[in-house]
């Protein structure tokens, strides 16, 4: 498959030429490619994910965007795998269900809906649902499995469509989708076609203000195109006639931001949450520069960090793994120096196991390898699980091996008393 790659010039959210460079990157190959031979896996190519901030908005973003069909023709995440995912998109469809009330044939629709994870509890409690996600593998599962799902990407001629056949949505979910359409315009003004005049826009994406804090580089990857703040959003909303009227923090993928948005002028108030957060965002300069380049040096420690680790296991000869073929790994395989480092990473995927990771080449394997292999040190990739991979594997700390987490800073986990660790 070829791929095509576009620089674009002005900013995702509010079309201002005025956009800075603020994190430079190494280029990484795309991070779903797993291939079936280790030289095909080493001869990826690599791609941009510079970190680039529109000066007049504030919005945080790359500017190098991979073309559709390459994006997600070979997709393997699942939502459904995900773990905590499934009890997450419980509690949302709760929410919105005893916050907001919906009519008894509401229809809810979700773009980006994957699996049918976010819409199931919502086709449980009775409502008309309907999925739209470009995956096509993944769009014809979840619809065999009940949940129709349409396998596009959105756009103003589909949501037309939408409305015509299905009429009016009372709920629209865009959920990490948010965060990885190139025209937002396009996805917004589809968005508002088909949401009903009392209807409710949530979205849910990784807020800025935590992958800075919490350096979550492993959330920097070709799918990520926009890194969300609430600034930027309420005027990109207000440009299309939304208005985000709730905004909540909360802990899943380390942290993320929900937003409600009705259509301007709309009945429901505006929450005291919007305000509280934009003060928040005001006191920490996310819509600076320099606070993006003071994360790009955060950056450049844990790399020294990861580096004088990579140094020691070399002079010792130790085996290295990689625990998770997740999306991630790419990244932080390229941004930490750890390329030609790593001998095998575990994972129990059937679409990775018995393949080679982009890029380097390293084989995945079952992650039954880890006791049977026991390599010294295993670097968490899957980043997001650390806490519990760690928990769930005490045997192979209390055999000797050690854990390494790389963030926010670089911590070495062994056994208790371990010295090394």
């Amino acid at each position: 498959m070829t791929v095509s790659v576009t620089h674009r010039e002005t900013c995702r959210l509010c079309d201002s030429r005025n956009v800075e460079l603020v994190v430079k990157l190494q280029p990484i190959p795309l991070a779903e490619r797993y291939a079936a031979s280790r030289q095909a896996a080493q001869s990826a190519e690599v791609y941009p994910v510079d970190l680039y901030m529109c000066v007049d908005c504030g919005h945080v973003q790359q500017l190098d965007v991979i073309d559709t069909q390459s994006l997600w023709e070979e997709y393997t995440y699942y939502s459904g795998q995900a773990k905590g995912m499934v009890e997450h998109f419980a509690q949302v469809s709760a929410k919105i269900r005893s916050t907001y009330g919906l009519p008894a044939d509401a229809l809810v629709v979700d773009v980006g809906s994957n699996d049918g994870s976010l819409l199931r509890p919502f086709r449980q409690a009775g409502y008309r649902v309907l999925g739209i996600d470009p995956a096509r593998e993944i769009a014809h599962q979840a619809t065999q499995a009940g949940i129709e799902t349409i396998p596009e990407v959105l756009s103003l001629r589909l949501a037309r469509e939408i409305r015509q056949r299905h009429g009016p949505a009372h709920v629209v979910c865009v959920f990490n989708a948010f965060a990885h359409a190139d025209d937002l315009g396009e996805m917004a003004e589809g968005v508002s076609h088909m949401l009903d005049d009392d209807g409710l826009f949530v979205f849910e994406a990784q807020y800025l203000l935590d992958v800075v804090d919490k350096v979550l580089i492993g959330t920097i990857f070709h799918e990520h195109m926009s890194h969300h703040s609430v600034k930027p959003l309420q005027r990109f909303l207000d440009r299309h006639g939304m208005e985000l009227i709730d905004v909540e923090r909360v802990p899943i993928q380390h942290g993320s931001l929900i937003g409600t948005v009705q259509h301007r002028g709309g009945r429901r108030p505006i929450s005291d949450a919007v305000g509280r957060l934009l003060a928040l965002e005001t006191q920490r300069g996310l819509d600076r520069p320099a606070t993006l380049r003071a994360f790009a040096d955060r950056i450049a420690r844990l790399r020294r960090d990861v580096d004088a680790l990579v140094r020691a296991w070399k002079q010792t000869g130790v085996t290295v793994a990689g625990y998770g073929a997740a999306r991630s790994g790419p990244t932080l395989i390229s941004q930490l120096g750890l390329r030609g480092v790593i001998d095998f990473i575990v994972d129990d995927h059937p679409q990775k196991v018995h393949r080679f990771s982009p890029g380097d080449g390293i084989p995945i394997l079952p992650t039954a390898q880890l006791y049977e292999r026991m390599p010294a040190y295993t670097v968490i990739l899957a980043w997001v699980h650390a806490k519990r991979i760690i928990e769930s594997n005490r045997r192979y700390l209390d055999g000797g091996g050690h854990f390494v987490v790389l963030g926010p800073e670089v911590r070495v986990v062994g056994a208790p008393g371990d010295v090394g660790a």
